[in-house]
């Protein structure tokens, strides 16, 4: 049971927007407050249940895969893929943190100089400005650059190295907590209700 109570859970607030991803633990106590219903999705029908009608769609629909399950001593209660929240309707929205997954996402994977898109193993991080100049370590002055470029361009200016960015580096605009850095079992799940631009996720016991 624990492995299957410990199951991401897409939380959705009362727009259908998602804004949080959570344990199938605490979607359950949520449920049982009266906060929230489970969404299910069966071709393409939307249907949402309070949990005691759930745990009745549960019985007459058991699941297949064993951790898509809860199993007390007298049933099999389904586990909740996708809640709806009952009151909330805001879009918690936090400013994307400066890290290297993050511009990887940003500069989608792609040399800022050569414009090859790479593993990421293969890639590194450039101070467009070097730090010898006076460049800090922002949004607009970090890029993704493959290792020979980076090789190349070494502690100089673009021009000096005769190079040139693809497109001027910018801070990511702000963002809902939400993102796809998932599985892809979870995106796929969840495809119905995911923006792909969303990159953090904030996962909560």
């Amino acid at each position: 049971m624990e492995a299957a109570l410990d199951q991401p859970v897409l939380v959705l607030n009362r727009l259908w927007q998602a804004v949080n991803v959570i344990g199938a633990r605490r979607a359950f106590a949520i449920l049982a407050r009266g906060h929230a219903q489970v969404v299910h999705n069966e071709a393409d029908d939307f249907r949402t249940f309070a949990l005691m009608d759930w745990i009745d769609f549960s019985v007459s629909n058991p699941p297949i895969e064993e951790l898509a399950a809860v199993h007390t001593p007298t049933r099999t209660i389904r586990l909740p893929r996708v809640i709806l929240l009952t009151f909330f309707d805001r879009l918690p929205c936090k400013e994307l943190k400066l890290t290297r997954n993050n511009v990887f996402e940003r500069d989608k994977n792609t040399c800022q100089y050569c414009a090859k898109v790479m593993p990421r193993d293969q890639l590194n991080l450039d101070h467009v400005i070097p730090r010898d100049f006076g460049g800090k370590t922002t949004w607009e002055n970090i890029v993704c650059s493959c290792i020979k470029c980076n090789s190349h361009k070494a502690n100089r200016l673009p021009h000096q190295a005769k190079m040139r960015l693809i497109r001027t580096p910018v801070r990511p605009k702000w963002r809902p907590v939400i993102s796809l850095v998932l599985g892809h079992q979870h995106r796929e799940m969840w495809k119905d209700f995911l923006d792909v631009a969303y990159w953090n996720v904030e996962l909560e016991e």
